[in-house]
């Protein structure tokens, strides 16, 4: 087995830091604020319910409107909607780099905005809209024309999406949808929600659920409140949804087939999730040995104690199992359809969630008490990452999926 990157890879890195370094630190030093100490308080609309300051929001599309035009942005998608092709492996190393770069505008935690964006919703439209739906989405989505919220969690069904309560049904040619839905990322800014409905069927049954693209702004469309969390801004919406009423063409996919439209979304995000908590952990990593080294206790560097080397060790061979099996579960996910990989993606998610989990923590501790203030960026990248071991699918689900595959049993 070959462990190199491709050929083109090393040579497509250097490209991308000289642009990062030309046309997006300048911006992100102009708006400095929003990265040093005070990021979380002058990214976070305190009185509007949490939700990201629409300044901040402005900035992160002069980032994206900078890549796109750069010829960065688009690069994952298909070059017929103006990308370049990248596959699975290409957007895992890439996201792994930008993510091992530190805190910055160039690949931002909180918002998920970067100058190789990451577009699932363009690759579910892509894969089951109908022609009219993709002449009518795919480019909205890249240019933020328009987007997409994803309503599949609800206030009693996580994991267990399969007994979500939420029903649509039919009257002609119109569809009614009642229910609500929980953590609604990004709805606040959202265009559309795609709200997952059973349609028929009973609970626990896969087939039956249908997705419905839904305007946020349709009558029975509200949005009570914003979660606040332990990671601010908050975008995680609460969606009440009464007598709502949508046409037949707002089905996305097949009816009573959502559900693979929704694994879909998960599995093209977790494997780029893995890659971005890889390159999150190295980052922690590397920032604690420099400082180990640096830092001199009792007359001597940090760094010769034992109790200060093993942890890190033990995470920096972690962080290299972990990055062969990113790398190995996206080539994977490029040979074979996604869900005779799904294993092996759960594998790689999990493990990179917990690992930079780990690696914050470890840095904070070495740092001491400036590791734990906001001065460093280790708090910050912790309170992120520490949603993906729920986000995506829970890592406990995670494991099922590999359980299920290790033992055989579950849905053929």
């Amino acid at each position: 087995m070959d462990f190199a990157l491709p050929d083109h890879l090393p040579g497509l890195l250097a490209e991308m830091d000289a642009f990062i370094e030309a046309e997006i630190k300048p911006l992100e030093r102009e708006h400095i604020q929003y990265f040093d100490q005070r990021r979380e308080h002058a990214r976070t609309d305190w009185d509007n319910g949490g939700i990201p300051r629409r300044e901040w929001e402005d900035l992160l599309g002069e980032m994206r409107r900078r890549a796109d035009k750069a010829g960065w942005l688009r690069y994952g998608l298909p070059s017929r909607f103006g990308g370049r092709d990248g596959t699975n492996l290409d957007m895992a190393v890439i996201r792994e780099h930008l993510a091992h770069k530190g805190l910055g505008l160039h690949n931002d935690l909180q918002d998920e905005s970067s100058i190789v964006g990451n577009f699932p919703q363009v690759i579910m439209m892509d894969r089951f809209g109908t022609d009219a739906q993709k002449q009518e989405w795919i480019e909205a989505l890249i240019t933020g024309e328009r987007s997409m919220a994803f309503g599949l969690t609800e206030p009693n069904h996580g994991s267990d999406a399969t007994w979500l309560e939420t029903r649509a049904v039919s009257d002609g040619d119109v569809w009614i949808i009642n229910g609500a839905k929980r953590f609604n990322t990004g709805v606040h800014r959202a265009t559309h929600d795609l709200v997952f409905a059973r349609t028929s069927g009973e609970p626990g049954q896969a087939r039956g659920i249908t997705a419905f693209l839904v305007p946020t702004d349709a009558p029975g469309f509200t949005v009570p409140y914003y979660w606040w969390t332990f990671n601010m801004p908050t975008d995680h919406g609460e969606v009440e949804l009464k007598d709502v009423r949508v046409p037949g063409d707002a089905v996305l996919g097949e009816v009573e087939r959502g559900l693979e439209v929704g694994q879909t979304f998960l599995h093209e995000n977790r494997i780029r999730q893995a890659a971005s908590s890889l390159g999150a952990a190295q980052y922690c990593i590397d920032r604690a040995v420099e400082y180990a080294g640096q830092r001199q206790v009792f007359g001597k560097p940090l760094a010769v104690n034992q109790a200060v080397q093993w942890p890190l060790v033990e995470l920096h061979t972690e962080a290299q199992m972990v990055r062969l099996l990113v790398r190995y579960a996206a080539t994977e996910l490029d040979r074979n359809h996604h869900m005779e990989v799904s294993d092996k993606v759960s594998m790689a998610n999990y493990r990179a969630n917990r690992l930079v989990c780990e690696a914050a923590d470890r840095a904070m501790q070495v740092f001491g008490g400036v590791g734990y203030s906001r001065h460093q960026p280790f708090e910050h990248i912790y309170r992120h990452h520490r949603r993906y071991r729920i986000t995506e699918g829970a890592e406990e689900i995670q494991i099922r999926r590999v359980a299920q595959r290790l033992f055989g049993f579950g849905r053929k």
